[in-house]
């Protein structure tokens, strides 16, 4: 693993200030994390289940935070391509839960999987597959 959850954790907190509204980091491991999000009245759709875009956006800052427990801390690291099936009903007003694992991690790009899930809820709620690309590194001279 080449970053420490606290690692992590305080650079999504500088660097990506905005990513809190997607979710809070609860584990990291190698090449894989979880992540978390307390389910509001502005996370809800008509009908009363969490919206689509929000179990996206915790899906994708679940990978982005898998991927870089891979290769580092890699701000540019981007999602060039994102799959999404939801498959149940989440609850409303219940924590959702992410865990992203990383399937490959070559130079240019990364591809993993994501699971969400209903907290307390056994079966998941959405998958998602995702492609990341990662910037070259720069050489120094």
């Amino acid at each position: 693993m080449k970053i420490t959850f606290e690692e992590l954790d305080r650079f999504l907190q500088e660097q990506f200030p905005q990513g809190a509204a997607y979710g809070t980091l609860r584990k990291l491991g190698d090449g894989w994390a979880e992540m978390s999000l307390d389910v509001d009245d502005g996370h809800l759709r008509p009908g009363g289940t969490v919206s689509g875009p929000v179990m996206m956006g915790l899906a994708d800052v679940t990978l982005y935070a898998a991927l870089l427990s891979r290769i580092g801390l890699v701000p540019l690291a981007v999602t060039t391509n994102l799959n999404i099936n939801f498959l149940r009903k989440p609850a409303a007003h219940t924590p959702i839960w992410a865990r992203a694992t990383m399937l490959k991690v070559g130079r240019t790009m990364g591809v993993g999987e994501v699971f969400v899930y209903s907290e307390g809820g056994e079966e998941p709620v959405a998958h998602s597959t995702m492609t990341y690309s990662i910037p070259p590194k720069k050489h120094e001279n």
